[in-house]
This record gives C-alpha cells, structure tokens and sequence, in this order.
C-alpha cells in the first residue's frame, strides 16, 4: 500500500466482494439525507436517484488480496457524508486506464449535463447492483467497466481483455477498482471517440464526454483545464513508475 496524498494506492490482484445489508437509518438521519439530496438535486438536475452498490467496508485479505462489502442504496445515500453520527456509505467505482501506443493515458472531460460537470477523469462509472439474489464479483466489476469504457469513449474493447490493475480509497472512504486496456494507437482512440459523438449528438443525446484528452503521466495532467478526480494524479504517477 501507498499513499499519494489523501489517495491510497492499494496493490492487490486478489478482490472479494461481499454482499451487506443496507445501513439501517434512524428517522432522523433519513430526514437530513432527504434533505441533503433534495437540496442536491436543486443545485444540479442532472442527479438521479438510481441503484447503486454502496461500499460499506475495506478489509486486507492476507498480503495480495481485499474484501470490499457492499450493500444495495441508492444514490441519495451520498446525502449522509457529513451528517452526523449517520452509518458509513461510500462510493464504489470501477475505471479504467486505456493506454495509447506511445505510452500516453486517455483522460475524459464530463459533459455539463453530468453530474461532476468539468471534472477531468478515466473513463469509468459508479458500480450498480447485479440483479437481486445474484452475487457481485471482479467479472462483473470488469464487465461494468468494458461497458462504462464503450459508453463514453466508443471503445470496442472486450472486457475480458482488461486486466485487474489496482484500487484507489480516497480521503472520503471511496473506492476506485481499477483495470488496464491494452495499448491503442492514438488515432484509432480519438476516431473512436468522434464516432461516438457523432452518433450520440445524431440522435439528440450528450456524450458523457465532452472533451477526451491523451496525455503523458504524470506531467500531461498540468495541461488539463478545469478540475479533475482526486485519485487521477497518483494513479497517472504511478503508471509512470510501473510502465515497461
């Protein structure tokens, strides 16, 4: 394990994820949650309460592995970061670092209609629940993140070609699942890319994306405008460290 500022860098090529109840809320906490949400929701429209997989623990698995618990929420359960004394649920997310071939990484710009407008980060997306009495594992961690990496930069990589890499906890408990995509030229990224939005503006849509970006780690990231993930610097520092 390493630490890059607020963001820890954990190597562990063995994941487990394990399914938990729900945080029960008292009425109070459920109140200030649905307060916090609605105010939420006001100051950014684009928010939708939809399902998600709650991350309600990390634990080491021995030297190389992780448990990583888990609970069906929603997304207004963010609402209960800072509410005092209410029960921990933090964000599960999976990413991937698409490399070009020479050696740059693909960095994406969220569109306005997103809920991070402006921010700078790897493709990729918030996890969401298997269906109900199905059990969530890496697959389908890899799968979600084949699928997040086509939706948003019109990759047609197979998620079995990706390749469990690492995982990130931020400083507000949030975990990032991490998975490599093979080298890719430049040019066939981009033009991807453009297909993409191509189709999606065609039929009356906003890309995810509204900018994609190939920069060199871990200095590129000084040229980005606007704000960015806090796990993209370390995560950028260490591909630049590992790289072959």
């Amino acid at each position: 394990m390493t630490r890059a500022g607020h963001v820890e860098l954990l190597d562990a090529p063995r994941i487990r994820l394990v399914e938990t109840a729900a945080p029960e809320l008292s009425p109070e906490h459920r109140s200030a949650m649905d307060r916090r949400w609605a105010r939420a929701v006001r100051a950014n429209p684009a928010l939708f309460d939809g399902p998600v997989a709650a991350l309600t623990g990390l634990q080491r698995d021995g030297r190389d592995g992780l448990v990583l618990s888990w609970a069906r929420a929603t997304y207004r359960y963010r609402a209960l970061r800072g509410v005092p004394d209410a029960p921990v649920c933090c964000s599960l997310f999976v990413s991937v670092v698409q490399p070009s071939d020479d050696g740059r990484l693909m960095v994406g710009r969220m569109a306005a209609s997103t809920a991070a407008p402006g921010r700078w980060q790897l493709p990729g997306g918030t996890v969401e629940p298997p269906e109900e009495g199905a059990e969530l594992d890496v697959d389908g961690l890899r799968r979600h993140a084949a699928r997040e990496l086509s939706e948003e930069t019109g990759s047609d990589t197979p998620a079995g070609a990706l390749a469990l890499w690492l995982t990130t906890r931020g400083a507000g408990g949030g975990v990032g699942v991490m998975f490599l995509a093979p080298p890719c030229p430049g040019r066939e990224l981009r033009e991807r890319y453009a297909r993409l939005v191509s189709t999606e503006t065609g039929e009356g849509r906003e890309p995810e994306f509204d900018r994609i970006s190939l920069i060199r780690p871990p200095a590129g990231l000084d040229a980005l405008e606007g704000p960015h993930v806090d796990y993209l610097e370390p995560v950028l520092r260490h591909y630049a460290d590992t790289a072959v």
